[in-house]
């Protein structure tokens, strides 16, 4: 059963009325093998996979499981794993770190906010992708007393993902059952983090926004620049992040900015600074905050990008610079100015 572009995927404000009902979700790590009893668990449906991004297929099965957990008038639980098996198994061996969609803070959040009671987070390493399928169900799903699993079509677990969907009811001894939920898609293609992280890195995030249910966005702290934009009349925030947040190309975006629970519009650029820094090697996102003039160094605010509007450029003088930042501008208040955010 696909669903379409027209499935209604969490929006901001059903997430906001959550985030204030539910503010008790116990988050238990679990490492290979754990040690807690299954007699000492209370029963939960469970929601099984890495849900980097917590996307609307993501959501889908969370709320496969927290429906059918009412039903069965018993708590909803969700397994994630940290971290990404690509970065343990070496995939990505001899280039940058694995970045995410949602680094693991904030997958908590937002799983938190879905309603969830327990979210397990296994620690993801060489021990644990060597369990075969039956070793994986019989400690991590048995073994924490669960009576239903709830997964995506495309589930794997144990060795070499030999363990499926299809081979789950053999794997379960009788002990649970399980629910698969089918292909969440956008047009008959699959709603995927893998097609979501192309369009973050392409800048379409009209079409991530409709695939995650929100805006992308980032956090950082807020650090200490060469404050080259306040001596040309647009002072920028210089964010430095503190987690993997994956990055889209570098250019200029509309952006939001979120400090200390109110919202500001701006433009953010993301690049290399190369018409005063040429040679540098470390991208940098520096944000034009509209009709904003705090003192917020060392603070920490959230970038919600918004639109793509050029790529970066090269200038060959401060005053050429300011100009186009004022085309920038301009661009970035007429978009806001069209659309509700």
């Amino acid at each position: 059963l696909d669903r379409t572009s027209q499935k209604k995927c969490s929006s901001l404000n059903e997430l906001e009325a959550i985030r204030k009902v539910n503010q008790h979700m116990e988050t238990i790590r679990l490492t290979h093998p754990h040690l807690l009893n299954k007699s000492d668990l209370p029963p939960t449906v469970m929601a099984l996979g890495f849900f980097d991004g917590v996307h609307c297929g993501h959501q889908e099965v969370i709320e496969t499981a927290k429906r059918i957990a009412k039903e069965k008038n018993i708590g909803c639980s969700v397994m994630t794993f940290d971290p990404h098996p690509k970065e343990v198994l070496g995939i990505y061996r001899d280039v940058e770190p694995y970045k995410y969609i949602t680094p693991l803070e904030k997958k908590i959040e937002l799983i938190a906010e879905l309603g969830v009671d327990r979210l397990y987070i296994v620690t993801f390493d060489l021990a644990l992708s060597k369990l075969t399928p039956q070793q994986f169900v019989d400690e991590f799903i048995i073994g924490l007393n669960v009576k239903h699993v709830v997964a995506g079509f495309d589930y794997t677990y144990g060795y070499m993902g030999k363990g499926t969907m299809e081979t789950l009811p053999f794997h379960s001894r009788g002990q649970f059952t399980s629910t698969t939920v089918e292909k969440v898609a956008d047009s008959l293609e699959k709603i995927s983090s893998t097609r979501i992280r192309l369009n973050i890195i392409d800048g379409n995030f009209q079409m991530v926004k409709q695939w995650l249910g929100r805006y992308y966005e980032i956090e950082g702290i807020v650090v200490h620049g060469e404050k080259r934009g306040r001596q040309i009349g647009f002072p920028t925030a210089n964010v430095q992040l503190t987690l993997p947040y994956l990055l889209p190309k570098t250019g200029v975006y509309a952006v939001g900015v979120t400090h200390e629970g109110k919202r500001y519009f701006g433009v953010c650029n993301l690049g290399y600074k190369p018409t005063f820094s040429e040679g540098q090697t470390e991208k940098t996102i520096e944000v034009h905050i509209f009709d904003f003039h705090e003192n917020i160094y060392g603070q920490t605010i959230k970038v919600a990008f918004y639109k793509f509007l050029r790529a970066e450029q090269k200038f060959h003088s401060a005053e050429e610079l300011v100009k186009q930042i004022e085309n920038d501008k301009q661009e970035a208040e007429m978009f806001f100015a069209k659309n509700i955010f």
